[in-house]
């Protein structure tokens, strides 16, 4: 160690330059010769890095993920005198972004665990509603012959008939398919509203009544991504749905085959009626049908053994007639839903994918559109069913006209010999 500091001491008064002193120790700094100069490869100081000339502006910080998306939002790479690219710093609506992306990616973890804390009270809820129901119902059947305990033959309780009644649902011959080939088209939270809408379809469509054959096309890109990583592949333990890759029109042929098969469904619910048609003809007559409000056909009854498409592109009307020429360019036929013919709106009759879904679902079940429509459109939409409205407008008429008549009567008989009238209300005039 004596010997090193020796050495470093020699050359610090033979050899090292008087320049490098005023560089390496500041004035008043205190330090003395025999110190080890820090070496000037690495410069630690506001000095040595203001020097150096190779350096135009800072670098941002390294990002991953989705912060790399925000990175490359910031604008074209900056290029220094040596020709090398540096990334622009991000502004501050960016850093913004991306640490609230940061604190939404940390409470994930808290946030999963409390929906299973949610749901797991729900559930007790729901035990101890159905124990106390249980306890306090009182047997009701039909009277019959007692059985070998004395009991009635054919005695079930209220909940034993509920629970018949609302056992598995009836899966009938028709398929809906959701042609989600549209990632380029969307933004990132228009891809998120898609795929809640998605999960929403199937919840709905395995606790109807009766349920269709459930398809999502062009399962691929950002959707499949997200489902892969923010909804953990929950579509993995979805039953009686078909994701695929392929494209709407061959997802549509596999669907009408799939139908023709021994499983493909029976003919219940809305479908019953139909059934003494023959099933060979109703397999004949099923046909693809892609839905879009710019169809010049409306539709009027769903047909068993047919498959529906409903584009799921969630876009707040940017591109319109997109479904409808994807549609004629492949000879599908097309048609809208029945709303106008049912329904006054206040606003546009453009419905979310799972809204639709549901109205398809609800019509297998109710056979009217008015209460499909009544029941699925949202009230923000303010949505009046027809029918009530001109009732009313046309009792309001009837009432006018009978009032004017009226008037009328009580007029010609001043003027002449007529028999006076008697009225009950608004009602009818009645001679005496």
């Amino acid at each position: 160690m004596v010997a090193s500091t020796t050495v470093a001491h020699a050359m610090a008064e033979e050899e090292r330059p008087r320049k490098l002193q005023k560089v390496v120790h500041e004035p008043g700094s205190g330090a003395k010769d025999d110190k080890i100069a820090i070496p000037i490869s690495a410069p630690t100081t506001d000095t040595a890095m203001s020097n150096d000339s190779s350096i135009t502006e800072k670098e941002p910080p390294t990002t991953s993920g989705d912060d790399s998306r925000a990175a490359s939002e910031a604008g074209p790479l900056a290029r220094t005198e040596t020709g090398d690219e540096v990334a622009p710093a991000l502004s501050k609506n960016q850093l913004k972004k991306l640490k609230k992306l940061e604190r939404w990616e940390a409470g994930r973890e808290w946030r999963k665990e409390k929906r299973k804390e949610k749901m797991k009270a729900r559930k007790e809820r729901e035990r101890a509603a159905k124990a106390q129901a249980a306890a306090e119902e009182p047997s009701e059947a039909p009277e019959g012959e007692e059985q070998g305990d004395g009991s009635p033959a054919g005695r079930i309780t209220l909940r034993q008939l509920r629970k018949r009644d609302n056992g598995r649902s009836v899966v009938l011959p028709i398929t809906l398919l959701l042609d989600c080939d549209f990632d380029d088209l969307m933004l990132d939270k228009e891809r998120k509203s898609l795929a809640s809408q998605i999960t929403r379809s199937y919840s709905d469509n395995s606790r109807s009544k009766y349920r269709a054959h459930l398809v999502v096309s062009s399962f691929n890109k950002m959707l499949k991504e997200r489902f892969d990583t923010v909804l953990a592949k929950q579509y993995e333990r979805w039953k009686g749905v078909t994701l695929t890759e392929d494209d709407f029109v061959l997802a549509a042929e596999s669907a009408q085959a799939r139908m023709k098969q021994p499983r493909g469904g029976r003919l219940a619910g809305m479908f019953s009626r139909k059934a003494e048609i023959g099933k060979s003809k109703l397999e004949e007559e099923g046909e693809i049908v892609y839905l879009t409000s710019d169809s010049p056909d409306t539709l009027t009854e769903l047909k068993p053994y047919s498959t529906y498409i409903i584009g799921g592109l969630v876009d707040k009307n940017r591109h319109k007639g997109i479904c409808y020429k994807r549609a004629t360019e492949k000879g599908f036929k097309t048609a809208k839903l029945p709303i106008g013919d049912y329904m006054e709106m206040s606003s546009r009759s453009v419905l979310a994918t799972n809204h639709v879904v549901e109205i398809m679902i609800r019509w297998l079940e109710l056979g009217d559109w008015g209460q499909a429509f009544d029941r699925v459109i949202p009230k923000r939409k303010g949505g009046t069913l027809k029918t009530s409205s001109t009732s009313e407008e046309k009792n309001e008429v009837e009432k006018d006209m009978q009032v004017q008549e009226q008037q009328d009567n009580v007029k010609e008989g001043n003027k002449g010999e007529t028999s006076p009238l008697v009225t009950e209300g608004a009602g009818n005039s009645i001679p005496v």
